[in-house]
């Protein structure tokens, strides 16, 4: 009895989830009644959304149509942004985009374009999303804005195409024709998800932020990976039975989604959750119970051997496991070094400190995917303060995220409606997953908050949002209050998405934005500081600077940057002050040692200058602008082999470093070594053959050497370059004045005059053409 009552069991529960994954053909209409039923179960569930999405724009080509469509609409005002943030030394500053580099180094560099062996890397590895950008850089025959930002909103555009498919299957399960043609038994519900997806605000980082492109890419074939291992059920005719070769394909596709973006791998999870509750059709809640009664499962271990449960999960399990160790391998099996400034959270010394922080970092990503309009480029340094208590108001927001969160679970795991477990559990999945590598709980992130990593979680919140929407409408008669509702969130966040995009098309856009919504943040006032200094506002750059240091009086960067205005304001004690402060705190901050040995060459302090450029090319041996400082410094001190030898150097190390170049040619054409100041202007011309600089200085050579002709070639191209740079026209005129070719040397003498009339060498200079040219007049008289 106990055999004939498992048999019956299990035909039940076959009976009951038949329509998520079986066999039909079109005319399959008279099939058995316990699939009939099911199937206009699900279609009466998605036919509560039907005074929202009428059926007329359900084909499914006008459904993706249509998505797609708002898609573009959201983030099409970023077509012709800048490069901006992250955007600069990802891609303007990254030399693995150049097509001198080998492309062999892209799978040895992480996303930036250093060592993945480097101490300082982030240990982001991405190689074909660096792939892709360098593809763009060649397509487009350089750094141009536009074709990268066109990329991203084309990505963006066909992630939420795909979002119609997988949603479909998410929420009305897997069934195909006999033909081998998926149906969509939910297709409002799908529609309705996959709009709410294209039109969320914060996608805007991933989609306008050029560096987003790793976050899209990585969903892209997150998306495909599942999709595919949907297909290992298309072509099997018997109950249980799938494609290997598919199964394979889902798990390299989930390996290409991780080569773009870590979270990608998190596919291969979702995956195994869908087999579970869809395809091995296990009820977890009814195991959880037999196995709290301590029941025999007799029937369980049977199902994961006669459906291949088991060989599919081992598959997934092996082949995560197995990317995962090669990750590992190749990024030199260390963990990337942050600092307490990028995740203060994650330095707390209580465990209890740490564990409320992080749940309220939860509570706010779960608050901007409810009201995105809270939205900044960075939430680092300040911007979120710790709760460091209990009695912390905002120990509110994890109570209220985890009674949600727990409703829902319970939801998933105890409702008596089999579609409703599924969906929300499916939801769930997919909204926590992909999160978990930004969660802190595997390894310390370098973030606090980040509005990139809530792409892919996104897609699961909307599907919950969906379904609440078809519940609520379902069990209430105020629909047309219901379609408002939901009609006025779509038109909001299409509003704040093409606001958004706005943000993010110039650097100072985007930073003013964010002082109104982080102004403890640090880094906001850093970044709007800086902004103004590399436009010329000086005064206004100081003022955020300090504001900067203020809040976080660690801010190394922002002192450095500091110090470096007030050095060229010429307030020298202030600006040695804060250098001294910065590497004191960070002895291994480079930059900030050359700048205070620059300092303290201004004060004449020339030994405590020469030990600090030393300092700083002993953290960063390949440091060329400080071997040319260093050989200023040597200039100054007249000790002109070894300032010839620190320019050398620097030239070594960046054979276009012009500076240096120049101050080899004229300290060699000042010491009267003249064939040797014309040989290193030619070396230095064969490398950089269009700098004007180097043109000017060589021809000063090689006039002193008597080559006129040649002299005169280069101050023409000089000129031609620079026009109205006096210095070149009244170099040219001496020559002319020495060659003898009088009249061309008045007219370039009467140039650099107008150009510059407070230039007194070339007044007296003038003065001498002027009185030789009366002279000759006179003697023709």
């Amino acid at each position: 009895m106990a055999e004939t009552s498992s048999s019956l069991c299990n035909v039940g529960l076959a009976t009951e989830l038949c329509c998520w994954r079986t066999q039909v053909s079109s005319q399959q209409n008279a099939g058995p009644r316990g699939q009939q039923g099911t199937a206009v179960r699900m279609a009466e569930w998605d036919a509560s959304l039907d005074h929202i999405i009428p059926s007329s724009v359900l084909p499914p080509f006008w459904a993706k149509f249509l998505v797609g469509f708002a898609s573009l609409v959201c983030f099409a005002r970023s077509y012709d942004g800048d490069f901006v943030f992250d955007d600069s030394e990802a891609i303007v500053n990254n030399k693995d985009l150049r097509a001198e580099t080998p492309l062999g180094d892209l799978w040895h560099h992480d996303f930036w374009g250093s060592r993945l062996s480097s101490n300082t890397s982030h240990k982001s590895y991405r190689p074909l999303t660096v792939l892709t950008f360098r593809m763009n850089y060649y397509l487009s025959g350089g750094f141009h804005p536009m074709s990268f930002h066109v990329v991203n909103i084309a990505l963006h555009g066909g992630i939420c195409v795909l979002l119609v498919d997988v949603f479909s299957v998410l929420f009305g399960g897997l069934q195909y024709t006999s033909k081998g043609r998926r149906l969509n038994l939910a297709p409002r519900s799908s529609l309705l998800a996959a709009l709410l997806f294209a039109v969320h605000p914060v996608h805007t980082e991933c989609v306008a932020g050029v560096v987003g492109r790793a976050d899209l890419l990585g969903a892209l074939f997150f998306l495909l990976s599942f999709l595919g291992y949907c297909k290992a059920f298309r072509e099997t005719t018997k109950e249980g039975t799938h494609s290997t070769f598919w199964v394979l394909l889902s798990i390299l596709l989930g390996a290409v989604a991780m080569l773009c973006k870590e979270q990608g791998i998190t596919v291969l999870g979702l995956n195994a959750i869908f087999d579970i509750l869809v395809i091995g059709k296990l009820n977890v809640l009814e195991i959880v119970r037999k196995v709290l009664r301590k029941d025999r499962l007799v029937e369980s271990p049977g199902m994961l051997r006669t459906g291949g449960l088991l060989f599919r999960m081992t598959l997934l399990a092996l082949g995560g496991a197995g990317v995962l160790y090669v990750r590992w391998k190749i990024m030199g099996t260390g963990p990337p070094a942050f600092t307490e400034v990028d995740n203060p959270a994650s330095f707390a010394d209580s465990v209890l400190v740490r564990a409320m922080n992080y749940n309220y970092y939860y509570s706010l990503n779960a608050w901007l995917l409810l009201c995105p309009w809270w939205l900044c480029f960075d939430w680092s340094m300040g911007c979120i303060p710790l709760i460091k208590s209990v009695g912390d108001w905002r120990v509110i927001a994890l109570a209220a995220l985890w009674f949600c969160l727990i409703g829902l679970i319970r939801q998933a795991l105890c409702s008596e409606d089999s579609h409703k477990r599924r969906i929300l559990t499916l939801g769930l999945g997919l909204l926590i997953i992909p999160f978990l590598p930004a969660s802190n709980l595997f390894f310390r992130v370098g973030f606090v908050v980040a509005e990139r990593v809530l792409y892919l979680p996104s897609a699961g919140y909307c599907m919950l949002l969906t379904f609440g929407f078809a519940a609520l409408s379902k069990h209430t008669k105020k629909k047309k209050l219901i379609a408002a509702l939901i009609l006025g969130i779509l038109f909001l966040n299409m509003l704040r998405c093409v606001v958004r995009s706005s943000e993010w098309r110039s650097e100072d856009q985007l930073f003013q934005s964010a002082l109104s919504v982080c102004p403890l943040n640090a880094k906001v006032h850093y970044n709007v500081g800086k902004n103004l200094a590399d436009k010329g506002n000086q005064t206004a750059a100081i003022r955020y600077y300090r504001e900067a240091v203020r809040l976080n009086p660690k801010y190394v960067h922002a002192m450095n940057n500091l110090g470096n205005i007030l050095k060229e304001r010429n307030e020298l004690q202030e600006a040695e002050e804060l250098l001294s402060l910065a590497v004191q705190i960070q002895p291994d901050f480079a930059a900030a040692w050359m700048n205070l040995g620059i300092v303290q060459n201004s004060l004449k302090r020339f030994q405590a200058a020469e030990q600090s450029y030393r300092t700083a090319i002993k953290h960063r041996r390949k440091y060329p602008d400080c071997y040319y400082n260093l050989g200023r410094l040597y200039a100054d001190l007249n000790r002109h082999v070894d300032a010839l030898n620190a320019w050398r150097n620097a030239t070594v190390l960046k054979p276009e470093h012009s500076l240096a170049w120049n101050n080899m040619i004229i300290l060699l054409d000042n010491t009267g070594n003249l064939a040797q100041a014309e040989a290193v202007g030619r070396e230095a011309l064969e490398l950089i053959p269009n700098d004007h600089s180097l043109m000017f200085s060589l021809a000063n050579v090689l006039g002193k050497s008597q080559k006129y002709k040649e002299s005169e070639a280069l101050f023409l191209k000089a000129i031609k370059a620079h026009p109205n740079t006096a210095s070149y026209h009244g170099n040219l005129a001496v020559l002319y004045h020495r060659w003898g070719h009088l009249d061309l040397a008045k007219k370039h003498y009467e140039i650099s005059l107008r150009l510059d009339p407070t230039a007194s060498g070339t007044k007296e200079n003038y003065g001498l053409l002027r009185r030789k040219l009366e002279q000759m007049q006179k003697k023709n008289v």
